[in-house]
């Protein structure tokens, strides 16, 4: 199915948009003409990316500094992008950090960070974005970017697999909700994503034992999730809310 004519025109917010993948959706919504509001807390590399997205002279990509963390930031974030596209169709929450390391050992002010980040800023993303949706009176698609460790279990990586699995959770109660609202909440569940988050991992014996378990034998590349992506941001996906898709080369239902 070809997605551009779908998305060209519409107006997408991406949270943890300075690198991988939400970068890399940026990118792709940008190219198929969207208008792109790209956030993160690494400013510099946003201003980089808006430069060189806004290159052509069509000024589509805004670039807003934003900790999701603060929860406080959120909205006045999202109002802006709405202000200057003149409304959002679609909100990405993407931002997420990963820190590993064994539950037992784990400090409570690093568990809390991540439980910040990736569950309660993406609540707080999508709390935000809904109101503002209420608002103008009309639908949007909110697409939280999920994992696999939401779904099933692995040793080392405890908050991370915690925070996702609320995310999960999360979205098929907000879909629940919000559907009286015109609005679709999704999720991606991406299995091991060669991003520079996860590079250094994969070239590692371990990481290389952890990929002989994944079915199709190779670890996923950020246009894997291209057309999963922009089914849930398109009309395309319509009848979908409270979808959770996993997209791994198998991994999730490989065998114990």
């Amino acid at each position: 199915m070809d997605f551009g004519p779908l998305i060209k025109g519409k107006s997408i917010f991406i949270t943890g948009a300075s690198s991988g993948i939400g970068e890399h959706f940026a990118r792709l919504c940008a190219r198929l003409g969207a208008r792109v509001a790209i956030a993160a807390r690494r400013v510099d590399a946003l201003r980089d990316l808006e430069n060189e997205l806004n290159a052509g002279g069509a000024a589509n990509t805004l670039a807003i500094g934003l900790d999701v963390a603060d929860a406080a930031a959120i909205e006045p974030a999202i109002r802006a992008a709405r202000q200057k596209f003149g409304g959002l169709d679609v909100v990405v929450n993407n931002a997420g950090v990963a820190p590993d390391g064994a539950a037992i050992d784990m400090p409570m002010d690093r568990f809390d960070q991540v439980l910040d980040v990736n569950l309660r800023g993406a609540y707080a993303v999508a709390t935000a974005a809904a109101r503002v949706w209420r608002e103008d009176k009309r639908g949007g698609s909110l697409i939280n970017i999920a994992s696999i460790l939401g779904l099933r279990q692995a040793t080392g990586v405890s908050p991370y697999a915690i925070s996702k699995a609320g995310v999960v959770q999360m979205t098929k109660l907000l879909a629940l909700e919000w559907t009286r609202y015109g609005i679709r909440v999704n999720a991606l569940a991406p299995g091991y994503i060669d991003t520079p988050m996860t590079h250094d991992y994969f070239v590692s014996d371990h990481g290389k034992a952890t990929l002989n378990r994944i079915p199709m034998r190779r670890i996923g590349r950020a246009e894997d999730l291209d057309g999963p992506f922009l089914l849930l941001a398109t009309e395309a996906s319509s009848y979908m809310t409270g979808a959770v898709i996993p997209v791994d080369g198998g991994h999730v239902v490989n065998s114990l």
